[in-house]
């Protein structure tokens, strides 16, 4: 009896997904606030985007950076939440097997490409506060067009093991993933097999990709402090803390429900599986969200240009 109620396959040609477990009668309202998010996230950073393009002023390294941030972030919150409004709203939970993976790979390349960027934002930071006199010939455009290249190689490059190591896994008993969207380990342990080597690639890329980043971004912010604290008069201290605070929080929003959630997979088995599931969706989404509101409003001159569009266009 037990048998025939066993899915047998080696590779299912769909998956499905569950959305966020134990709360399914509750998607259509959490469904709301994400919606909100999204849609918060796509004009924001679209409007920076056209900003910047616009404006001939704004036309350097900070601002590349930031255009290659909100690029990201709309790579990353288009390749779930489409998908998830699907399951909150219609119930549709299946996916494609390929597109399962295809999904995997931009969240996972493009949250590497996301890290990359906030690095070179801090060092960007870094030299604009600590070496102001040198900041346009340390950060030239040649250097800031090496920087993404090699910010985007280390992406694109560094993930597909992850993807072809999970690709290869046979699934034979369950085609059911207690998730939102193709998670890289919450797909790996539906395999029935010993997929050890996916874990210890994932802890590779949390230890020598994230780890140095967020060690690299804790440096320079340590020594833009250290600058700021010796500024002769509070205001221009405050100016300045204000900020570098507003980034340096933009920076937690993405690193700790991002950390939060790979350490919970491997160590967190007492975590609610609900709350990871939220979690892992507030890691993709929240940063999104607010780098156009604290990297863009919260810049002068693309704030007096939002506000010179809006004001130009009720005269």
């Amino acid at each position: 009896m037990s048998d025939s109620n066993r899915t047998d396959f080696t590779n299912p040609s769909t998956f499905i997904l569950l959305g966020i477990p134990g709360l399914e009668e509750d998607h259509l309202w959490i469904s709301l606030p994400f919606c909100i998010m999204y849609a918060t996230a796509v004009l924001g950073n679209f409007t920076i985007l056209f900003i910047v393009k616009m404006e001939e002023s704004l036309q350097e390294p900070m601002y590349y950076f930031l255009c290659m941030l909100s690029v990201t972030d709309l790579v990353l919150c288009t390749s779930i939440l489409p998908k998830m409004l699907s399951i909150f709203w219609f119930n549709s939970r299946e996916i494609d097997f390929l597109a399962c993976f295809t999904q995997m790979y931009f969240v996972h390349s493009f949250s590497k490409i996301e890290s990359g960027i906030l690095v070179a934002m801090a060092f960007d930071r870094y030299v604009a506060i600590c070496h102001p006199l040198r900041h346009s010939t340390i950060l030239t455009n040649p250097l800031v067009a090496k920087i993404g290249l090699a910010v985007v190689l280390r992406g694109v490059i560094l993930t597909p093991p992850t993807i072809l190591l999970a690709r290869q896994w046979p699934y034979c008993q369950t085609n059911i993933i207690p998730h939102t969207y193709c998670e890289h380990m919450a797909v790996v342990k539906l395999a029935c097999a010993d997929t050890h080597i996916s874990n210890y690639y994932g802890l590779f890329s949390l230890c020598f990709v994230t780890g140095p980043d967020v060690f690299f971004i804790a440096v320079s912010y340590t020594q833009i402090l250290r600058v700021i604290f010796s500024l002769p008069t509070k205001d221009a201290q405050l100016k300045a803390f204000g900020t570098c605070g507003s980034h340096f929080c933009a920076i937690l929003a993405f690193y700790i429900p991002g950390l939060f959630s790979l350490l919970t997979y491997r160590f967190g088995q007492n975590v609610a599986l609900y709350f990871h599931v939220l979690l892992a969706n507030v890691y993709l989404l929240v940063a999104p969200t607010l780098n156009p509101i604290i990297y863009g409003l919260r810049t002068r001159q693309i704030r007096n240009r939002v506000l010179h569009l809006f004001t130009h266009k009720e005269t």
